[in-house]
C-alpha cells in the first residue's frame, strides 16, 4: 500500500482539478496541530478540501495556544480542524458571540478525553494508588530523572494548552511541598519518549497525557482520579492562565473535553460546501487510532495516512461530502 502511496503522490494525482476549480473555493489555511491526530485531520481536510472542492490549501502547524491567539487576533488559519477549546474556552466563546469564528463541527472526535495518567506498570504494581491524593503520597514512586529525591510530573511542551492547566494544578495540590518537580518534556516527541521509555522497561511514570492517541491504547495508560470538584470559573479564570495571571488556584478535577473543528465566520459563509463538509466529519476512537497506529508504525506522515484513509474508507469518508466532490476525489485517488 505504502507503494501505491508513494506512486500516487509522485504521479501528482492528487492534484488533479485543483487549479480548475480553485475559483470555487478560494485559499483556505488550515490550522494543523503539532501532534499525530492534530496532523492527520489537518491533512485529511486538506485533501478532501483541495482534490473535492478545489480549495488553494496552506497548512500553519502551531501548538494550541498560538493557533487560538492567531485565528483572534489575526483572522488565519481559516479553520482549525482539532482544537482543544478548553484551553482558551472564554477567548473562543467571546469570538463565537461577537460571529467571527464559528464551531463548524462540536465533536470532530468521539471518545476523547485528557488529564494526568499513569503507567500500567505503576497501576498493576500499586493498586493503592486511586486518586491524585494517593499519587501526591508517593513521589518515592516516580522518581525525576534529574533529581531522584523528588518525585516527577511529566508535563506538557511549550505552546499546548495543557502546560498552563498542569503547571497551575502542580501549584493547587501544592506539589512542589509534598516532593515534586515538574518534568520539562520539551516536545510531543519528548513528551511520547518519557512514556515509551518508562513503559518499554516497566516503570513508573506520571504525567500529562490524552485520548485517543496511540501512546494512550499502546501503553494502557490509566486516567487519574483528580478526587476534587469543578469549578467553571477557577477552570476559565485561573487553572488555564499563566501563573503571572492568577497565583491562587484551587484544586480541581480536569475539565470534560471540549474538542471542535473551529472556523472563521467569512470562511464558512464564503465556502458553505467545505464547511458542511467539516460538520459532519466524526472519528470514533477506534477509527482514528487505526490511523494513528498507522503513521507510528511506518513512521508516516499524517498527508500518508490521509491518503490511505481515504483509499480504504470510502464508506465512510463518501457520507460527509457532497455526491459531486466524492466523484472528483474518487478520481483523484
Amino acid at each position: 500500500m505504502k507503494q501505491l502511496i508513494g506512486a500516487a503522490l509522485t504521479a501528482g494525482a492528487l492534484l488533479s482539478g485543483a487549479q480548475t476549480f480553485a475559483a470555487d473555493c478560494g485559499k483556505v489555511v488550515i490550522g494543523e496541530m503539532n501532534w499525530a491526530s492534530g496532523e492527520f485531520l489537518a491533512r485529511l481536510d486538506g485533501l478532501i478540501m483541495k482534490e473535492g472542492y478545489g480549495c488553494e490549501v496552506e497548512y500553519l502547524t502551531a501548538g494550541t495556544m498560538p493557533q487560538i491567539t492567531s485565528m483572534t487576533e489575526k483572522g488565519s488559519p481559516h479553520i482549525a480542524s482539532e482544537l482543544w477549546a478548553n484551553a482558551a474556552a472564554v477567548v473562543i466563546d467571546a469570538a463565537v458571540a461577537e460571529k467571527r469564528l464559528v464551531k463548524l463541527n462540536p465533536a470532530p472526535i468521539t471518545g476523547a478525553g485528557e488529564g494526568w495518567m499513569m503507567s500500567a506498570a505503576a497501576a498493576q504494581a500499586h493498586p493503592e494508588l486511586k486518586t491524585i491524593d494517593d499519587v501526591i503520597a508517593r513521589p518515592d514512586l516516580f522518581p525525576h530523572p534529574e533529581d531522584p529525591s523528588k518525585g516527577g510530573l511529566h508535563t506538557c511542551p511549550a505552546g499546548w494548552g495543557c502546560q498552563l492547566a498542569t503547571n497551575q494544578l502542580f501549584r493547587a495540590f501544592d506539589m512542589e511541598a509534598k516532593g515534586w518537580k515538574l518534568v520539562e518534556t520539551g516536545s510531543g516527541a519528548g513528551l511520547d519518549g518519557s512514556i515509551a521509555k518508562a513503559s518499554e522497561r516497566g516503570e513508573n511514570w506520571v504525567g500529562y497525557y490524552w485520548a485517543p492517541t496511540v501512546f494512550a491504547a499502546k501503553y494502557d495508560l490509566k486516567l487519574v482520579d483528580f478526587n476534587s470538584g469543578f469549578d467553571k470559573d477557577n477552570w476559565d479564570n485561573c487553572i488555564v492562565k499563566p501563573v503571572e495571571e492568577c497565583d491562587n488556584p484551587k484544586r480541581s478535577k480536569w475539565t470534560v473535553s471540549e474538542v471542535v473543528s473551529l472556523a472563521q465566520v467569512d470562511f464558512a459563509e464564503r465556502a458553505p460546501e467545505v464547511a458542511a463538509y467539516v460538520g459532519k466529519r466524526s472519528f470514533d476512537s477506534n477509527m482514528l487510532n487505526k490511523y494513528l497506529v498507522y503513521m507510528d508504525s511506518n513512521q508516516a506522515p499524517g498527508e500518508e495516512a490521509a491518503l490511505e484513509f481515504l483509499l480504504n474508507e470510502e464508506a465512510t469518508w463518501s457520507t460527509w461530502v457532497s455526491e459531486d466532490a466524492k466523484a472528483k476525489i474518487k478520481k483523484s485517488l
